[in-house]
């Protein structure tokens, strides 16, 4: 019921998968475009609560709930690291114990933290500048440990993502720049924008982990995908610039360094080569024209585009402040 997550379930469902979702709804409180009524299992727990049991008779998990980017991270990095690495191998444990055979893990290229103009690729030693990409490091050596006896962990390292989704995000670069664009007519950026981002559309994410799942263990058991296409790095002022191209009447300037040295390119190579039927649909200028198309459909407003469930770190913040979650993010059961 996030980001990806509510794009990727219906993908599975029209592929022929049964399909159950698990979210404990952090995000509910947000959904941009016509509500569709879903005829989806549905689980509603936290990861650290989740049994053997849970996971009887399932062939295979995929794995997208942890606190989702560098900010909520840093709010509290003991707290991330028992949510996003802790409880993250333990869900994979427990589904080896419960007999699911593949186990498709949402990892991230932020693992490559800062880096040259020379492209990494899933060799590359990772460098890991934040607590998010930290536990994603640890939780994927961690998983690939498990590989065998007919359990397949398999590490999707996703670029930066963009696209339209229900339940919406514009804390991730290209989604806010096209808010500011649609409802600002302007981009103002506060850097340079010379950091490398890769980027890769929501949908050609869930295309990816769709293909993981299907795929014949022997090509994916054990195995690091970086997901995206080479092509599709990007200079983040270059973002800007493609963004206020599609969207009219927007003015585009940029700022000075920031002193942010995250910076990487990625090869995306192995996965285009070596994952039976991937291969990216969609590229920057692609998911600006959508979702400008997009924004006008649902005639987005500036409330609406600044409203908090659609900024990962606002939310968790209401729902603390609101006594909806307790300090180790567990739902209080008298929620106000």
């Amino acid at each position: 019921d996030g980001y990806i997550g509510v794009v990727l379930a219906p993908l599975l469902q029209q592929r022929g998968h049964v399909v159950t979702g698990l979210d404990t709804g952090f995000y509910c409180d947000g959904w941009l475009g016509e509500q569709v009524a879903s005829s989806m299992t549905q689980l509603h727990k936290d990861t650290r609560h989740i049994m053997p049991a849970d996971l009887q008779g399932f062939d295979a998990v995929v794995h997208l709930a942890e606190l989702s980017n560098d900010p909520l991270g840093q709010h509290n990095p003991a707290l991330t690291h028992q949510i996003n690495h802790h409880a993250s191998v333990g869900l994979a444990r427990m589904s080896k114990e419960a007999g699911v055979s593949r186990f498709v893990y949402s990892s991230s290229c932020s693992v490559y933290g800062v880096g040259s103009d020379d492209f990494k690729t899933e060799e590359s030693m990772p460098n890991p500048q934040t607590a998010y990409a930290m536990c994603k490091v640890l939780a994927e050596r961690d998983m690939l440990a498990l590989t065998g006896d007919g359990f397949a962990p398999v590490m999707l390292r996703n670029a930066t993502a963009y696209g339209s989704s229900p339940r919406m995000r514009f804390d991730i670069v290209l989604n806010n720049l096209a808010g500011l664009a649609w409802t600002t007519h302007a981009i103002r950026m506060t850097s340079d924008g010379t950091p490398w981002r890769p980027l890769v559309h929501v949908a050609d994410i869930c295309q990816a982990m769709a293909c993981a799942v299907e795929a014949p263990a022997t090509s994916v058991a054990g195995e690091i995908f970086n997901v995206g296409d080479t092509a599709q790095n990007y200079r983040v002022r270059e973002i800007a610039q493609i963004v206020g191209e599609v969207f009219p009447e927007c003015e585009v300037s940029v700022g000075m360094s920031s002193g942010d040295n995250r910076s990487y390119r990625v090869s995306f190579e192995k996965i285009n080569s070596r994952l039976p039927g991937f291969r990216c649909r969609w590229d920057a200028q692609a998911g600006a024209q959508e979702l400008c198309e997009w924004f006008e459909r649902v005639g987005l407003t500036h409330e609406m585009f600044d409203f908090r469930a659609y900024t990962r770190m606002r939310q968790l913040e209401h729902l603390l402040h609101t006594h909806q979650l307790n300090d180790q993010f567990f739902r209080e059961t008298a929620a106000s």
